[in-house]
Order: structure tokens, then C-alpha cells, then sequence
């Protein structure tokens, strides 16, 4: 567990941080951004559970519980020969994230347009903590053509996206509240 007995440390101050394996890095460093965006994500799930309850809420809490897993993932550069084990996404955490996908998906009523964000108050949310997803995996995506970054890591932020998605049609009843695009409506 981790234990904070200090808010500030003052070691940002010129400019830089701190990375999970204790390197100094520019707070405008492309890692940082990756899981800075992460960070971001977290919080616009936060706003959604706002409107959330009972298994939705759950589900939401786990996702939030698992992008912490990914900013420590993503703040710990991995390092050749180090014997000491450091969190990381896996796997089975992408897996729970395609089953969810499948579950929820499997009740939606079936897409005739593309969807504009809207709907009941969660779906909305949802809507926005899906883009900010989007957001965070391409900087994620970025950071991996500069460094290593796990591939469970990739597939589970792009994972994410897609179960934010259904779960905003979810929470449109089903879809039968989406707000749907009509292109060149206006024209």
C-alpha cells in the first residue's frame, strides 16, 4: 500500500518529477503525458459514477481501481536486467474488459447511426470519460514508439474505450435513448 505523509515536496518546482523508478524527468516529458491523460480518464469516470449505481457503479470502480494500475505501469519505465518486480496491466485485466464489452453489448439494440454524446446524465459522462480515453491511448501509443511500453497496457486503455461506449448505450436505456447522427441534417 502506499503511504503519503506529504502533499508537497517541492522537487517539482524547476519543472521536472519523478518517475516510479525514481528517475527525474521533465513534467512535460511524453511518459508523463501518457499517464498524466490516464490520470484524466480516471477523473471523467469519476464524474460518471456520479450517475451511476449498482452494477454499472461497480464496474466503474473497477476500471478506476485498474487505470491506477496503468499510471504506475506507465510511470515506471521498464528497465533491462532489474530483479525487482513492478506493477503492470496484464492480460487478465484486458480479458474482464472484453467480457464486459460482450455482456453489455449483447442487450444494446443494434446501432443505426453513429451516436452523438448525450442521452441520461451518465451516458453523457460516459461519452466524455470515452474520449479523454481516446486521448490517453494516443499519447500511450506515442510513448510506446519512443520507449517500451507493455502491450497489455495498449490493448487495455484501447479496451477501455470500447466498454465506456457501451456502457454509455447501456445507460441510454439500452440505446433506446441515443442520440443518433444525421449527417448533413442542417444543411
Amino acid at each position: 500500500m502506499v503511504k503519503l505523509t506529504r502533499i508537497y515536496t517541492r522537487g517539482g518546482d524547476r519543472g521536472e518529477t519523478s518517475l516510479g523508478d525514481g528517475s527525474r524527468v521533465g513534467k512535460d516529458a511524453l511518459r508523463v503525458d501518457a499517464y498524466g491523460d490516464v490520470d484524466e480518464a480516471n477523473a471523467a469516470i469519476g464524474l460518471a459514477r456520479l450517475h451511476a449505481a449498482g452494477r454499472l457503479d461497480e464496474t466503474l470502480a473497477r476500471i478506476q481501481n485498474d487505470l491506477f494500475d496503468l499510471g504506475a505501469d506507465l510511470c515506471t519505465p521498464e528497465a533491462e536486467g532489474s530483479t525487482r518486480e513492478r506493477l503492470r496491466v496484464t492480460d487478465p485485466q484486458v480479458t474482464w474488459l472484453e467480457s464486459e464489452i460482450d455482456r453489455v453489448n449483447a442487450a444494446l439494440a443494434p446501432l443505426e447511426s453513429f451516436i452523438l454524446p448525450g442521452g441520461a446524465a451518465a451516458a453523457a459522462f460516459l461519452h466524455q470519460a470515452r474520449t479523454v480515453t481516446r486521448r490517453a491511448e494516443r499519447r500511450v501509443v506515442a510513448l510506446a514508439r519512443e520507449e517500451v511500453v507493455s502491450e497489455a497496457a495498449i490493448r487495455y486503455i484501447n479496451r477501455l474505450s470500447d466498454l465506456l461506449f457501451v456502457l454509455a448505450r447501456e445507460a441510454n436505456d439500452n440505446g433506446g435513448r441515443d442520440v443518433l447522427w444525421k449527417p448533413g441534417a442542417n444543411r
